[in-house]
């Protein structure tokens, strides 16, 4: 370490500020809902070296503080003052940006000629072209479809705007007005990050400043490791599906080892399904990116709550992740969803982790953010694509506490939208929006309670999508006798006639006066729901979190109405039903993992996977959609959700078996 103790954490916490109020600057001049509103941008500071050296602690998404500028300022070439680079191309970046309608913004920092740090900011446009409104779409098979590529490249030269860029962005965007907004705001940031550094530079001098740089990294990765080798060495692991790919009924499978050894954290991703002609890839180039680390991260803050945010929190972090795999992907795979197996590697690592530090990590959150978009006809001609409300459900209860409801920063901190924004704004009315009761997986600690909202239409040409739905077949799986969340639903018209109910969607049509209702998972449990105090239970009922019927099923706790009309104790019932709980509670992470693991156990999932590997990527996800139709065809429809007799899984089990020894054959040619 270069600087003294007291030094650094001047400069640290001046380049912290400098961040905050990027964001700040970024937000309070920003155009698009999504951003103003809901947050999902961010600001950073990185040093020379790419490596982000200071990150908001407060406000913007917290996951990206991992993320590394390097490839692609290497990819513009030289740069001079006053250089913006623009690029939102997750393989051309190197991962920096992880979707395409998630624009990437950098600014060089000079000092007396040379390059002193670099400003980034990040945000999430509404449209950035593609196959239909908002771009993403989960049926997008390759990124073509998910809208304009940029590759990183100069979006001011020497402070002056490329109108040819500025021109592109115009023409391949359902929402230009918008999007130039919010670039604009994105820069205005960059401006206030350019006069803030200079401001710490003139006070501490160039050299302290570099010095800096370097040392907060590094202090952050002696504390990171450190917090990592309280942790019980050894190698956990723990396997999560996603519910399918959209375009198959086909569950996909994500497997995590995680080896700790004094301070040092492996994780191997081998066993995790082979990328799939969907958009629920993850480009993360084999490395200890973001959307494979959220978890990680997460735990080490939980460790040590005053460790500095910048990049050397994933120093200690190494990954094997096999490329052509659905967490490391091979251009030119569709991206667009890719935080919905981000949620479901942030379960897995949760579940793995959980085995070496039971007593912090907490069960599976609800595991999903489904950002609710609504596309309708703009007045004048044109499009008004907004996200309604970005939607997630609760948190994971751990041993000693509650999961949060209604909450889940897994893998970011996004905010919900005001009510009258969103009536202001987009051509809908709010019918509810509220905590959905017996949500929570039941335990001695309550998992976190999902989101209900329910929302009228009030155009004609309308249109719904909702990315990220998740958790609506394999729900959130509770821990040390807790139950499972329960599971997400999506219904158009509820209760009227013609009602829908749907799985995940690409694209509903909509017209006036229809009733759109998404219901999110609840999060798992943690320990025995019968010993749970039943005051606590009798608080849940009373806010409504818990019915009576919940909460006499599933915590053996009776309730009666007490003078003042309130739900009241009734202890003689509660005792009676304690003495005899269910032969048969429901636990981890319920019947439908259950049957699916009867079929696809540990071995049989990874000799079936080992296999596909070793065939070329070009006839992976053919050949695996061919065995696991096999399967399915001797299972009852709608399988796992729907039982299947001990006749009929083992004839399943032998159908995959059979496919899986041909496969094997197949790949040794």
């Amino acid at each position: 370490m270069k600087l003294d103790p007291v030094t650094l954490e001047i400069i640290g916490n001046k380049l912290g500020a400098l961040t905050e109020e990027m964001c700040l600057t970024l937000q309070r001049t920003s155009r698009s809902l999504y951003v103003k509103e809901t947050a999902d941008f961010c600001c950073a500071l990185a040093g020379p070296d790419g490596a982000f050296t200071a990150y908001p602690r407060g406000i913007g998404v917290s996951g990206f503080v991992g993320l590394d500028v390097r490839t692609a300022v290497d990819h513009v070439g030289p740069l001079e003052p006053g250089d913006v680079i623009i690029t939102n191309d997750p393989y051309t970046s190197g991962g920096l940006a992880t979707h395409l309608t998630d624009i990437q913004l950098i600014e060089p920092y000079f000092h007396d000629g040379e390059i002193i740090g670099y400003g980034w900011a990040f945000i999430h446009c509404s449209d950035i072209g593609g196959r239909v409104p908002s771009s993403l779409a989960p049926t997008n098979h390759e990124i073509y479809q998910e809208g304009l590529r940029i590759p990183p490249v100069k979006l001011l030269r020497a402070g002056e705007p490329s109108r040819d860029i500025a021109a592109l962005l115009q023409a391949n965007s359902r929402t230009p007005e918008a999007n130039d907004g919010d670039l604009r705001a994105m820069l205005a940031a960059l401006r206030t990050g350019r006069e803030r550094l200079a401001r710490v530079v003139a006070q501490h001098g160039a050299a302290d400043v570099a010095a800096a740089h370097t040392d907060l990294v590094d202090h952050t990765a002696d504390k990171a490791t450190a917090a990592l080798a309280t942790l019980r060495d050894g190698s956990y692991r723990f396997t999560d599906y996603l519910d399918d790919d959209a375009v198959s009924p086909v569950p996909v499978r994500i497997s995590v080892t995680v080896t700790l050894d004094r301070g040092a954290l492996h994780l191997d991703f081998t066993g995790t399904d082979p990328q799939v002609d969907a958009a629920f890839n993850i480009a993360s180039h084999g490395r200890a990116h973001a959307w494979i680390t959220t978890r990680v991260l997460a735990l080490i803050c939980t460790l040590d709550p005053g460790i500095p945010l910048n990049g050397g929190l994933i120093r200690p972090v190494s990954v094997t992740a096999p490329e052509g795999s659905v967490v490391n992907a091979r251009p030119p795979a569709a991206v667009g969803i890719r935080h919905a197996t981000a949620s479901r590697v942030n379960d897995a690592l949760g579940g793995a982790l959980g085995l070496a530090a039971p007593e912090v990590m907490p069960a599976a959150s609800s595991g999903l953010v489904v950002p609710v978009v609504v596309a309708e006809s703009a007045p004048g001609g044109g499009q008004n694509v907004q996200v309604l409300e970005p939607m997630v459900g609760g948190t994971g209860a751990r041993d000693g506490a509650d999961g949060v409801d209604g909450r889940d920063s897994g893998i970011s901190n996004l905010a919900n939208n005001p009510v009258e924004t969103v009536e202001t704004e987009i051509g809908a009315e709010i019918v509810r929006y509220a905590l959905r009761p017996d949500s929570g997986g039941p335990g001695r600690w309550r998992g976190g309670s999902g989101l209900e909202l329910v929302f009228r239409v009030l155009g004609d040409d309308s249109r719904l999508l909702a990315r990220g739905l998740e958790r609506m077949r394999f729900r959130p799986w509770g821990t040390a006798g807790g139950g499972p969340g329960a599971p997400a639903e999506l219904v158009i018209n509820e209760g009227l006639p013609g009602e829908r109910r749907h799985t995940k969607i690409d694209m509903v049509a909509l017209r006036r006066g229809d009733t759109v209702t998404l219901r999110t998972s609840g999060a798992g449990g943690y320990g025995d729901p019968f010993t749970r105090d039943p005051g606590a239970v009798l608080g849940d009922l009373r806010r409504g979190l818990v019915t009576e019927r919940a909460a006499a099923a599933s915590y053996g706790v009776a309730v009666t109405t007490g003078p003042d009309g309130r739900p009241v104790l009734d202890e003689a019932a509660t005792e009676e039903l304690r003495r005899t709980p269910p032969p048969a509670p429901l636990t981890g992470a319920g019947p439908e993992r259950a049957a699916w693991d009867a079929v696809h156990d540990t071995e049989a999932a990874d000799r079936l996977i080992a296999a596909l590997f070793r065939l070329p990527p070009s006839r992976r996800y053919a050949r695996r959609a061919a065995v696991h139709t096999a399967v399915l065809d001797v299972l009852p429809e709608g399988f796992p959700s729907t039982a299947a007799s001990a006749t009929e899984l083992a004839e399943a089990r032998t159908v995959l078996r059979r496919h899986t020894d041909a496969l094997e054959k197949e790949g040794a040619i």
